[in-house]
């Protein structure tokens, strides 16, 4: 599939994405470390209301007592909040909502078919109240865009019970760049130069930098101010603290795929 329309068009589904996992947690050589969530693709994109892959797997997790890390952009987490509490109170889980900005409009343009600011900053207070360990992640972080929302972004998640925060500064690889400019010339045409310009200059010149260690805060002096701004309100805001750590030794294989629990 292409980088652009296809992943939105073309969804493809494991259905046997819980039996694999169990599978997997099964094997007598695993070895119990978190196991994050939504690395790539968000687990509770609009496709997850009606396939409940992301709840098969939470049932299969909190069987095992399994730890687990959750980032999303959308408050459809709070349907598995049942699950997603009990976990908490057993100390494995970890959940992340990633907040943009706080302009409904451009979200609805950066970011469709995703919750609401509003829903995002409501599902952070929900959780919070439940009891779960919640941090607010400002990504994709876009020079000359969002990146002066940074005080009002982490001040409206600390308001609603964000104990850490932390941001992801924009990533162009291979065919995502012409898809974001083309996004830019079609969506923000007046801003387009300035922020490609302030892209580069975050990136030696380049609108991508794939190196290990730069490629998520970007280097130069634009990112340095970036990064400045986000620890200077992060640490006012009292969002510096260490979410609890994951209970890594009460793991127990769960059943097996015939209903039987292992004895080693």
């Amino acid at each position: 599939m292409n980088a652009g329309i296809d992943f939105e068009s073309k969804i493809l589904v494991k259905h046997d994405a819980a039996r694999l996992l169990r599978d997997e947690l099964c094997r007598p050589n695993w070895q119990c470390e978190p196991i994050s969530i939504s690395g790539v693709t968000d687990c509770y994109q609009p496709a997850e209301r009606r396939f409940r892959i992301t709840r098969s797997l939470l049932e299969v997790l909190l069987e095992a007592r399994q730890p687990c890390g959750i980032v999303t952009k959308n408050g459809l987490v709070l349907r598995d909040l049942d699950l997603v509490a009990e976990m908490a109170r057993r100390r494995l889980i970890h959940v992340f909502l990633s907040v943009t900005t706080l302009d409904r409009d451009l979200a609805r343009r950066l970011e469709p078919r995703t919750s609401t600011p509003e829903a995002r900053l409501a599902a952070i207070a929900r959780l919070t109240e439940a009891g779960v360990p919640v941090g607010v992640m400002v990504a994709p972080l876009i020079p000359g865009l969002n990146d002066e929302e940074i005080p009002a972004i982490l001040t409206a998640a600390r308001e609603a019970g964000a104990a850490t925060a932390s941001y992801v500064m924009l990533r162009l690889p291979l065919a995502v760049e012409p898809i974001f400019r083309d996004w830019l010339a079609k969506t923000l045409p007046l801003k387009q130069e300035r922020i490609e310009g302030l892209i580069r200059s975050t990136r030696a010149g380049e609108m991508s930098d794939d190196r290990f260690g730069s490629r998520m805060r970007g280097t130069g002096e634009y990112a340095e101010q970036i990064a400045t701004t986000f620890r200077v309100f992060k640490e006012r805001l009292g969002l510096g603290a260490s979410l609890p750590p994951y209970d890594l030794t009460s793991f127990r294989p769960p059943r097996d795929a015939a209903g039987q629990r292992t004895l080693f």
